[in-house]
């Protein structure tokens, strides 16, 4: 489901000002269509993972693009070893 920005800062429960630092940070990047912003369930989930990164584990900004530049490789190297299981005829994971 997409939803326009005021959709997400509700959903997200994040103010104005940290969805733009996030946005800007490249932290959370929604498609940008001629309507405006769109996010996905992806971006909330990962707008809660930040906020989880930063109030429990105590994550600094640097800590935290370093946190989400790995894990989004990770999930990228999954893509492509799926992709791979497939090409191949293997079991999928």
């Amino acid at each position: 489901m997409a939803m326009d920005k005021q959709e997400f800062l509700e959903t997200s429960g994040l103010q104005v000002q940290v969805l733009d630092v996030w946005i800007e940070q490249q932290w959370l990047i929604p498609e940008k269509t001629p309507s405006g912003m769109r996010f996905r369930e992806i971006d909330v989930a990962r707008a809660r993972l930040i906020r989880e990164l930063q109030s429990e584990i105590g994550a600094n900004d640097a800590g935290i693009d370093v946190i989400l530049h790995l894990m989004d490789q990770l999930h990228g190297m999954r893509r492509v070893l799926a992709q791979l299981r497939r090409e191949m005829g293997g079991p999928q994971a």
